[in-house]
């Protein structure tokens, strides 16, 4: 098992997230199929608990079915935005277009900031399933996603 659920071990973290924004990611990983689709999500953070402000879909530079690359203008255009709208960057999003919700072996390695929160995607069902995780002590631990 490549990452572990939050019962065993570590702070529950929370992840709130509006319909609206649910519905976002998903409309820009849909529209950017079979490629997977990026972007960034950003709000407040208290006690564990992330609720989500705003999200960013973002351009995926490699044009990749299995990565993504966020284009840097991009990234610092949002990142200016959350400053003017005094909020902060919680992670990123990406999508699995043909495989599960899952971190594979490239977003583990690539998962190094342990305050960010790392949003998947998963396409390869009927219906899109929207999964989370964390760094800790260089594992990925689960987190909880409520669409509230």
């Amino acid at each position: 098992m490549l990452w572990k659920p939050v019962s065993q071990g570590g702070t529950a973290i929370v992840i709130r997230l509006k319909p609206c924004d649910y519905q976002k990611i998903i409309a820009h990983a849909v529209a950017a199929a079979p490629n997977e689709a990026c972007g960034l999500i950003a709000g407040n953070a208290n006690e564990g608990i992330k609720i989500v402000e705003k999200v960013y879909p973002l351009r995926n530079m490699d044009d990749s079915p299995l990565h993504f690359a966020i284009d840097p203008r991009e990234q610092l255009s949002a990142i200016k935005n959350m400053r003017s709208l005094g909020i902060t960057p919680l992670g990123n999003f990406h999508s699995h277009p043909q495989t599960p919700a899952r971190p594979s072996e490239e977003d583990i390695r690539l998962a190094f900031d342990v305050n960010a929160s790392y949003l998947i995607l998963s396409l390869a069902d009927t219906e899109p399933v929207l999964k989370a995780f964390r760094m800790e002590g260089g594992a990925p631990v689960a987190e909880n996603i409520e669409i509230i």
